[in-house]
This record gives structure tokens, C-alpha cells and sequence, in this order.
């Protein structure tokens, strides 16, 4: 029997989670559904999560190049992008590009996110995607999709985008990729996703046989694997 896992939500390391969590909160206009001393996390309208996970050491992205490399980021949809630009700019933001109907900033802990134009959307903003470096997209695509029993709904030269229930994850494909070799902080993960499963061996089983590997960390509640992108995750029972 074939074992899916539900992505639960994505989670960014940052050293002030208070900071880039307030700042995505009053941006969004997302609810704050978690703030301790190791966690800061936001719930969108429609029920998807993002949290900031405290790394005191965290090393911050430095887009658009690969020696500091983003590895994850967040597409947000706004009815105007300019707008909002300006609004998160004033909250702490970095200006970073500007794309046919994106633009592109940073956030208080460096992390690169794109505001997206999308008809529509109203005061509060939606999360279109969370979005996965990686040198093969395709390949990273269907592994998810295999895992999560999402479906892949897009597949082009640019990435390729996997969604199920209101939620996507996308996967974009970067030329000269450079993942990331958690826990090595001179080859910080960014962000990682958490994904529930029933049953955590029967997780571990499937996620192996599609090609993830397992790390050391973990136990009876959750397990740390990479995916075949380098990239981190967590099944969680």
C-alpha cells in the first residue's frame, strides 16, 4: 500500500522570529496562531500555515546568487503588487527586482519572497505557492507528489508545480543549483517543510524508496529526512 504524507506548512530559520514574523504578519494580514520562544507562526485565511523557526547562527540568504543561495521562498498574491511592495518595504523589506507581474523582495531575515499580481485576492494577501530551488524541478516535483498524493498540475523548462486541496508547492529549476547540507551552517537549509503521516515508519519506508535520505535526527514523534534535492523535511506522526 502506497504511503502519502499531508504537507502541514513551511518553516524559515531566522534569528528574530519576532521581527520577520510581525513583519509577515502585517503584511499578509494573516493571523498569528503561534508565538513562544521558538516558534512564530501565521495562519492565511484559507487555513495554510507558514512559521519561523529561532536559529540563533542563521546565515541569510544573498539572492540572486548561488553562494548564499535562497533554497526555499514564498509566492505571495496581491491585487497590486506595487502597492504592497511599498507597504513591506516601509515594515522592513529590501527591494530586490522587479518581473513582469512580481516583484521581488527580502524580508527583515534576509529571505527573498515575490509579491505576486493575482485579480481579486482584497486586503488580505493569499499564498500562491512555497517554492523549492532545485538543479532537476521535474524530478523534485513528482517526488513530492509521490509522497504527498499531490498532483502535478504544471511542467515547463522554468519548474514544474504540484497542488491538492488549495495548496501548492512549486519547484524551480536553477542552472548552477547549490543545496544545502543541513546542519552545516556554511550550507544553511532556509526553510524546511513539515509533512504529517500516520504512520512514521510506513512514512520513512515510502520516503526512502522515492529517493530521499534519512539523517540521525529525530525519534518516536518525528523524523528529519533531505530530499533528492538536498533540501530537508520533516515527517511528523
Amino acid at each position: 500500500m502506497t504511503v502519502t504524507a499531508r504537507l502541514d506548512l513551511a518553516i524559515f530559520d531566522a534569528a528574530d522570529i519576532e521581527k520577520v514574523g510581525s513583519f509577515y504578519a502585517e503584511l499578509t494580514g494573516w493571523d498569528v496562531v503561534r508565538n513562544d520562544s521558538d516558534r512564530f507562526g501565521l495562519r492565511s485565511p484559507d487555513g495554510q500555515e507558514i512559521e519561523f523557526q529561532r536559529a540563533p547562527d542563521h546565515v541569510a540568504p544573498q539572492w540572486p546568487g548561488q553562494e548564499h543561495p535562497q533554497q526555499i521562498h514564498l509566492d505571495l498574491q496581491t491585487d497590486d503588487p506595487e502597492t504592497a511592495a511599498g507597504r513591506a518595504v516601509a515594515l522592513g523589506a529590501t527591494r530586490l527586482a522587479d518581473g513582469p507581474t512580481w516583484i521581488t523582495l527580502a524580508d527583515p531575515a534576509g529571505h527573498p519572497f515575490d509579491l505576486c499580481q493575482a485579480d481579486g485576492v482584497g486586503p488580505v494577501m493569499t499564498l500562491f505557492a512555497v517554492t523549492l530551488d532545485a538543479a532537476d524541478a521535474s524530478a523534485l516535483a513528482r517526488f513530492y507528489a509521490d509522497l504527498t498524493g499531490m498532483n502535478v498540475t504544471y511542467d515547463g523548462p522554468e519548474g514544474a508545480l504540484i497542488s491538492a486541496d488549495g495548496r501548492s508547492v512549486m519547484f524551480q529549476r536553477i542552472s548552477d543549483y547549490n543545496p544545502p547540507r543541513w546542519p552545516d551552517p556554511a550550507y544553511p537549509q532556509q526553510a524546511h517543510l513539515d509533512l504529517v503521516v500516520d504512520d512514521l515508519d510506513a512514512g520513512e519506508a515510502r520516503a526512502l524508496e522515492l529517493g530521499a535520505s534519512r539523517t540521525d535526527v529525530g525519534g518516536e514523534r518525528f523524523r528529519v529526512f533531505t530530499d533528492p534535492a538536498g533540501h530537508p523535511f520533516c515527517l511528523i506522526r
